[in-house]
């Protein structure tokens, strides 16, 4: 089971007061609802090819209005074959979109009316109905942090976006496809809209997933980072070496400036260390890894010299 779907499966476990799941309700018929006319009455359809969401969708439905809705199975043929359970409702269909805020009996009301939606619980409530009608979120051990809602209206997009904004979210809009989506990138923006919404041993998982992650980024980062001094510093320590044995191959070390000679042979010894430890190991030291560099630099640009004049 995907990460997505064992949030669904908790957020679809939980039990909310009457007029919180109400809203949820609004959410889910708004999103993955469609109507059509047959006998000259309307129909509304209400799909999901999530089981638990489906037989969430009958219950409250039932509970609300009274409906027992006809349930049926299809079998998706493109590309994932995945069943699609259908909730139909005939006879109230029109009663049940009207009264959730969704067809005025004309056409489809994109927003929902700001009445249907009164306090923080009933705004939750929607975003969770949202999240279980057409939300995703990406598993947090194997991809990028992300987390979206699609919607088909650019107006009921701008809405969830407003909503999930109003807890300091940070969520963006795009148009995506035949629609639009509101996502969240920040892992930590994630987890405070799952605890939102009610998935709070989802959150927990995400958090623990989230900060062994960063956790280990952290140390690779500084176990590269150290990789990284170490080369530099090997090859830099390579380098010196190699100008030090030319020089002494040429002209002997001995002809070199007490302080300068000094260090080459420090170097020469201890081909591994630091500047810093170099510094301590000089003949009549200790000097400071600045002193060290700097005698250092001196001796490389007397051997790059030296190299010249063996050319010419």
């Amino acid at each position: 089971m995907s990460y997505a779907s064992e949030v669904k499966k908790e957020l679809t476990s939980l039990t909310v007061h009457r007029d919180n799941a109400k809203a949820e309700l609004m959410a889910l018929i708004r999103i993955n609802g469609s109507l059509s006319i047959s006998n000259h009455h309307f129909v509304l359809n209400v799909s999901s090819e999530n089981p638990a969401i489906a037989r969430r969708m009958y219950q409250l439905l039932s509970k609300f209005y009274g409906i027992t809705s006809e349930l049926s199975v299809r079998r998706k043929m493109k590309l994932k074959k995945n069943n699609l359970y259908i909730l139909r409702v005939e006879n109230k269909a029109t009663e049940v979109l009207n009264d959730l805020g969704i067809f005025d009996g004309i056409q489809i009301v994109e927003r929902v009316p700001q009445k249907l939606l009164t306090n923080d619980a009933q705004i939750r409530s929607y975003l969770r109905g949202a999240f279980l009608a057409s939300g995703s979120v990406n598993n947090p051990e194997t991809s990028r942090y992300h987390l979206e809602i699609y919607s088909l209206y650019e107006s009921h997009n701008e809405m969830i976006a407003e909503m999930m904004n109003k807890y300091h979210l940070k969520a963006r809009s795009t148009q995506r496809r035949s629609g639009y989506i509101t996502y969240l990138k920040e892992a930590e923006k994630i987890a405070d809209f799952l605890q939102l919404i009610g998935a709070t041993s989802s959150m927990l998982k995400f958090e623990d997933i989230r900060i062994v992650r960063d956790m280990r980024n952290s140390v690779n980062r500084l176990v590269n980072c150290e990789n990284a001094n170490l080369n530099k510093v090997a090859n830099a320590a390579s380098k010196q070496i190699e100008n030090i044995k030319l020089i002494d191959d040429v002209m002997g070390i001995n002809k070199l400036a007490p302080k300068l000679a000094q260090v080459a042979r420090a170097r020469l010894k201890h081909p591994e260390v630091s500047l810093k430890e170099l510094g301590e190991l000089v003949e009549g030291g200790p000097i400071s890894k600045s002193g060290v560099n700097h005698r250092l630099r001196k001796i490389n640009e007397f051997a790059t010299k030296l190299a010249e004049d063996q050319i010419a």
